[in-house]
């Protein structure tokens, strides 16, 4: 089995990645069992941030690194929080805080125009210094809605609205979410490059 270091330190990032990496044989590990420093995102797009992380994973522990960016666009708040979605807040932002400031900001915006989509995007580094990343990238469409809803997923997800099901992301199981989310569509676009780079 090849390992991958996973650049992230959410716990429920690494748990959705890992479940979906497993199908393809791959052992992923999380770079805090290397107790890899967070890379600053001083990128100004989800690509960017992304390959600084995979690129600071990869230099620290000498295995391949994969690393996400990714985030949620709210066309209301011209494209707001974008790459910032997880410090939306501020200094110590939470998921809570992040999600109060989101609909405070919604507040005088009807339900018609609270289109939202989230964006992943997976960078797949060999070394710290490959020339040339695996970049794959994935949206999902939805709705921003006041009331949260839902126990399962994080971040935005009990206020995101997958309108053609009815269920807010939150409501999902993790199944249905990797089947229908930005990361799984960014992961399965990615999954034909890791095999070409394992199997190599």
């Amino acid at each position: 089995m090849k390992k991958l270091v996973l650049a992230s330190g959410n716990k429920k990032k690494i748990s959705e990645l890992q479940e979906i990496l497993a199908s393809f044989g791959v052992e992923v590990i999380p770079q805090s069992a290397f107790d890899v420093p967070e890379a600053e995102e001083t990128g100004l797009t989800f690509v960017e941030n992304a390959i600084l992380k995979a690129r600071n994973a990869a230099a620290h522990t000498g295995l391949p690194a994969i690393a996400d960016d990714s985030g949620i666009e709210v066309d209301a708040l011209n494209g707001e929080p974008g790459i910032y979605s997880a410090r939306f807040s501020g200094a110590g932002a939470t998921d809570e805080k992040n999600n109060a400031l989101l609909i405070e900001k919604l507040r005088n915006t009807p339900a018609e125009k609270r289109t939202a989509r989230y964006q992943a995007v997976l960078v797949l580094m060999q070394h710290a210094n490959d020339p040339t990343p695996l970049i794959a990238q994935g949206s999902w469409d939805g709705h921003i809605i006041d009331e949260p809803r839902g126990e399962n997923g994080f971040g935005y997800d009990p206020h995101f609205l997958v309108p053609n099901i009815n269920k807010t992301a939150a409501e999902l199981s993790s199944s249905e979410k990797q089947s229908l989310s930005h990361r799984g569509k960014a992961l399965a676009q990615l999954s034909q490059q890791l095999q070409d780079q394992f199997t190599r």
